[in-house]
């Protein structure tokens, strides 16, 4: 087992992982730009290293400060958490030519995962669902349009690199492939320094279904049931579920046991996600592969019972999952909610303010993930993400009604945050029901004027 690990990130995800280590036995270092000297995870780490200025580019980008960090504090590994560098082969490689484990893939699985055309020949070879689509990277606007009238419309062109949602573009006729090919190649270009683009066939209303896996060095892989993604404002999640309204017994086993054959087909080793488009007939298809920890880990950590963090680090040592998971069920149900200091009443705009107090929900059933305090100013390099709100109870009803109150009791004083659109949103009818898919909230309407 290690002996010291560096996070190298900031925010609730160092605190999460600074958690787990402690539980572990294991010591830990936190880095921090010099925006985040006041931020929690440099208090409850074991030691704490300056990386750099507050752009990210100039610290939590970059590399060779946090080496040189896990190198002065003898840091035998390194956690990425999210975002950031958790998915960058470069660094994954420089941390294993510095000798120091990289908690995550190495970096050629990461460029096969990440390079979405190599990731969906590998699924497929796999016997993994995948969307009908290009054989690899298209090499014209010209090839693209004979292959989607072909296929018929609606496609969607991709970015091989992309992320987010850059990089994509809807056509629903044929004259405006060139068109929409110049776009999505301008801006892969631009966003991922790739202008690489593939096709595939467009899956009109379709459910964001994720399939959480754990693996081992010793061959085992596990999954740890579904995530319900579907709710999100330009393929961002916003809320998150697990398991998913509409996924029944015999579905998750399949999903399942398609995604646990994906990850044995490259030898996964730790926390890593497959992620499915689900359409209105049940049938779904792989869309891509996550090689970190998520931000919505935390539903399935709470109707699993496994703590998906200490179970990563233990399988990057070289430890072996226990057996039990293979036939562990799903119990209750749980929902986060991403609580962001945004402005939902002006188009979600950032509000990087000084909190004067803040109050966090309690009770049976909630969770709150978060590195907040009273007089914490929020630096506004970062992702404005303040809080991750889990409430879980028996069935899904219990666990919305449950959502509803903690959302109420959880009071944030000076920035705008997204609380009074997710209380909108956890009373909606659809919402209560489950009948919604990834463009729900394209005609879901806000009312800024609305006492909660």
């Amino acid at each position: 087992m290690y002996k010291k690990i560096l996070i190298a990130n900031r925010g609730e995800i160092a605190l999460r992982v600074i958690r787990a280590c402690r539980e572990m036995g294991i010591k830990s270092v936190a880095v921090y730009s010099e925006a985040d000297e006041l931020s929690l995870h440099t208090k409850f780490a074991d030691e704490a290293v300056c990386i750099g200025p507050g752009p990210s580019n100039l610290s939590y980008l970059n590399t060779q400060a946090i080496l040189t960090a896990a190198e002065v504090t003898n840091a035998d590994a390194i956690h990425p958490g999210y975002g950031f560098l958790a998915e960058s082969a470069d660094f994954a490689n420089m941390c294993k030519k510095h000798n120091i484990d990289f908690i995550g893939p190495d970096g050629g699985m990461i460029d096969a995962m990440g390079d979405k055309a190599s990731a969906k020949e590998t699924m497929k070879a796999a016997g993994v669902p995948v969307i009908p689509g290009s054989k690899g990277i298209l090499g014209s606007a010209g090839a693209a349009r004979d292959m989607a009238d072909e296929m018929g419309y609606p496609v969607i062109l991709k970015a091989t690199a992309g992320g987010g949602g850059r990089g994509m573009r809807v056509v629903y006729r044929s004259e405006d492939v060139a068109k929409f090919y110049g776009m999505a190649q301008a801006e892969s270009g631009t966003a991922f320094g790739n202008d690489g683009l593939y096709l595939e066939k467009y899956i009109e209303n379709p459910r964001h279904i994720e399939v959480q896996l754990l693996g081992d060095s010793h061959g085992n892989v596990y999954s740890l049931g579904e995530r319900e993604c579907s709710i999100q404002r330009r393929h961002q999640k916003l809320l998150e579920e697990s398991p998913s309204p509409v996924v029944s017994e015999a579905l998750r086993r399949e999903m399942g046991e398609a995604a646990v054959a994906g990850a044995k087909r490259v030898n996964y080793i730790g926390a890593g996600t497959i992620e499915f488009l689900l359409d209105k007939h049940g049938k779904f298809y792989f869309m891509e592969m996550n090689t970190r920890i998520q931000v919505e880990h935390t539903v399935s950590e709470e109707v699993t019972g496994i703590d998906i963090v200490k179970e990563q680090i233990s399988c990057h040592a070289g430890g072996k999952l226990p057996d039990w998971i293979g036939n562990m069920k799903l119990r209750g149900h749980s929902i986060e909610c991403r609580i962001n200091a945004e402005d939902p009443a002006m188009n979600f705009r950032p509000s990087p303010l000084l909190i004067q107090s803040v109050h966090f929900p309690g009770g049976r059933g909630v969770r709150v993930d978060s590195h907040i305090y009273s007089g914490y100013q929020i630096p506004p390099h970062y992702d404005s993400m303040l809080a991750k709100l889990v409430a879980t109870g028996r069935d899904r009803e219990e666990a919305m009604d449950r959502m509803l109150g903690a959302l109420r009791e959880f009071i944030i004083e000076g920035p705008k945050t997204t609380i009074p659109f997710h209380i909108q949103l956890l009373e909606n009818a659809q919402v209560r029901e489950g009948n919604f898919d990834t463009h729900f909230l394209e005609s879901f309407k806000f009312d800024p004027g609305r006492e909660q």
